[in-house]
């Protein structure tokens, strides 16, 4: 079952030069994960400094083992800082887990 995770972090001001490098770190260190299959960063045209990452992976036990993986909690502990309000976090299923089953 493939997965989307969205990110939704509010810069704080003046930080999104910041948090633009280091969330494009966080994107090279998946890149090298077990299940990564794409992403992409956009930043909000009616409110800034929020900015929206959108991960796919294969599964979401390879999103899992990622969000846990110490390199990734290594960077956000260096993001947090640099935030307005706490990251919020959903994950999607591109599909019902029905449909993947074939039911």
């Amino acid at each position: 079952m493939t997965v989307k995770v969205l990110h939704e972090r509010n810069a704080r001001p003046g930080m999104e030069v910041q948090l633009v490098q280091l969330l494009n770190e966080l994107r090279v260190r998946a890149i090298r994960q077990r299940g990564y299959i794409s992403g992409e960063t956009l930043f909000s045209i009616n409110r800034p400094g929020l900015h929206l990452v959108i991960a796919t992976w294969r599964t979401l036990g390879d999103w899992k083992d990622w969000e846990k993986n110490p390199q990734r909690v290594e960077l956000l502990n260096k993001v947090q800082p640099l935030l307005s309000a706490p990251v919020r976090v959903t994950e999607w299923a591109v599909s019902p887990p029905a449909l993947e089953q074939g039911a």
